[in-house]
């Protein structure tokens, strides 16, 4: 049989037959990183058929609106156009806690005419690591993924809470790297290992982070695609493992309002297509000049990339001082307090890290960016400020406040845009200023409070 990344249609009919997959859930990861898609029976997956979904499903807000607008439907038909959805053999999967064997895929989406749909968020990802591909590049990431468990908690007007381990109690103090307060949730996480190994996720460390019940999981290196395929299994995986403990995983980006928020650390690195050999080093050890110039690209467009690394009204309750997360796009060697790291490695492995990215986003949209705005600093020659050796928490707000922030600046930065594509960029916003305007006809809690009766 074919390797996984050469996998071809008839590699996965054996893959299927071998397991004796009688169900299969085709996926499609939409704008906000949710999986939408069917559930075939077996004998009605075949490559001839192809399975079809609206258009609308790639361009839909968190709440499942679409934006009513001339603009949107400029790019996505309000004919309800459909897709054809066409399976990543190398993405099939086990569903390890299904009760019959079944099998998850993960779907490109084309139009009618075999081109793929530029909106998709998939999609987009693939533009952007083709870029480098052109130039004889492999970009490689490593995400570092960070989430909570909390109690389980119906009422949205209750604010959450940490759930009970195995002790009978519940986290109140910190606990950051305490191996006793990851072994508090020992049954879930044997359950989480052995779906991810069922699923070959390839997961490397578990660790307890800062806040009470917050947790991280970090991924072995390789392929952009690859990896943002696997975080977006990993999400899907532990959700329901936490169901299955009576508790409820979150990737939110803030769910606590005294406790830390949640990121999604990106490790980049930029290596030769031919040689292997990382171009961040030269050939004596020494940070190359692509190296500064990415880290150039990095700070010079992140802001405006601000919305699709921080998607939600609630994501930036996340950026503040003092709080493990940067405000800032300063740089340093091994400095947790800014925007962008550069860990201690050897020459061959040296990487950035991007800390602003919050665990919220969607995985294949914050790779695709990521690497878009370090491209763009290498093709544009960006030198980066100086190194950031003390903490950045000192120095001035660099990045967006809030969401319609974000939206402002991503207008203002036409070749980023154009890398990531203009349609993609068209429907995003328009669907997060939806969003937005949806919040913004929310009455919070603190609003009763404060100004009932106080104004």
């Amino acid at each position: 049989m074919a390797t996984r990344e050469n996998f071809g249609h008839a590699d996965l009919e054996l893959w299927l037959n071998e397991r004796r997959v009688t169900e299969i859930e085709c996926l499609v990861p939409d704008l906000t990183g949710v999986a939408r898609g069917k559930i075939l029976p077996r004998e009605k997956f075949k490559e001839d058929r192809g399975m079809r979904l609206p258009e609308a499903v790639l361009g839909m807000t968190v709440t499942g609106e679409a934006p009513d607008s001339d603009e949107y439907n400029a790019v996505i038909s309000e004919n309800d156009r459909d897709m054809i959805l066409i399976p990543d053999a190398s993405t099939v999967r086990l569903v390890p806690w299904a009760a019959d064997p079944t099998a998850q895929v993960v779907h490109d989406c084309y139009f009618h005419d075999g081109q793929l749909v530029d909106y998709a968020p998939r999609t987009v990802l693939r533009k952007v690591r083709d870029l480098y591909a052109q130039a004889g590049l492999k970009a490689v990431v490593a995400p570092e993924l960070e989430f909570y468990l909390v109690a389980q908690n119906s009422n949205p007007d209750v604010p959450l809470t940490p759930p009970i381990g195995r002790s009978g109690r519940a986290e109140t103090s910190r606990q950051h790297y305490s191996i006793d307060a990851v072994n508090e949730f020992d049954p879930l996480f044997e359950d989480i290992y052995d779906y991810c190994d069922v699923m070959e996720l390839e997961v490397d460390t578990l660790i307890h982070e800062m806040g009470a019940g917050q947790m991280e999981i970090n991924f072995l290196h390789g392929d952009p695609l690859e990896l943002a395929d696997k975080v977006f299994y990993f999400k899907r995986t532990l959700r329901e493992a936490a169901l299955r403990h009576k508790m409820y995983a979150t990737f939110m980006a803030k769910p606590m309002a005294n406790e830390p928020g949640s990121a999604m650390h990106i490790h980049q690195s930029v290596v030769s297509a031919t040689t292997g050999k990382n171009i961040f080093s030269t050939d004596g050890g020494e940070p190359s000049d692509a190296f500064r110039h990415y880290i150039g690209g990095l700070q010079k467009y992140l802001p405006a990339a601000m919305a699709f690394l921080a998607p939600y009204v609630n994501s930036y309750r996340r950026l503040v001082r003092h709080t493990a997360a940067p405000i800032n796009l300063q740089w340093g060697r091994d400095n947790r307090t800014v925007g962008i790291r550069v860990p201690h490695s050897s020459p061959d492995a040296r990487r950035v890290e991007n800390r602003v990215i919050g665990s919220d986003a969607n995985p294949y949209v914050a790779t695709a960016v990521t690497l878009a705005c370090g491209w763009l600093g290498m093709q544009e020659r960006i030198e980066p400020s100086p190194e950031s050796k003390s903490s950045a928490y000192h120095s001035d707000y660099q990045l967006p406040r809030s969401l319609s922030e974000a939206i402002s600046l991503l207008d203002a930065a036409p070749a980023l845009q154009n890398v990531l594509g203009q349609r993609f960029c068209t429907v995003y916003k328009l669907v997060k200023l939806a969003e937005h305007d949806e919040f913004m006809r929310v009455i919070s809690p603190w609003e009763r409070e404060h100004l009932l009766l106080h104004v």
